[in-house]
């Protein structure tokens, strides 16, 4: 967890919130129905299940900046936040 001040706790910068997962799958899925590579082996055409695969594989390149209210940005660790993200819901 990252501590600003005494009690102010943030968001785990190991976790991601439903807003940052959406976020990834929709931009995933933007970026390939743009033509970008696919990462994946597969016969799945439709960009966003193709994302949704690249998701639940972990391989999705992107990064999240997280902007706090104090004006810092924390880098989100992407792999750990996803893997934790099925551990916890296990699907998208």
């Amino acid at each position: 967890m990252l501590f600003l001040g005494e009690k102010q706790v943030i968001w785990p910068t190991d976790r991601l919130t439903r807003f940052e997962v959406a976020r990834l799958i929709g931009s995933r899925a933007l970026q390939i129905s743009l033509g970008a590579p696919v990462l994946t082996k597969t016969e799945e055409l439709d960009p966003k299940k193709v994302a949704k695969i690249e998701f639940k594989q972990k391989i999705i390149p992107i990064t999240i900046k997280r902007k706090l209210p104090s004006l810092h940005e924390v880098v989100i660790n992407v792999k750990k936040g996803i893997e934790n993200w099925l551990d916890m819901f296990g699907e998208i």
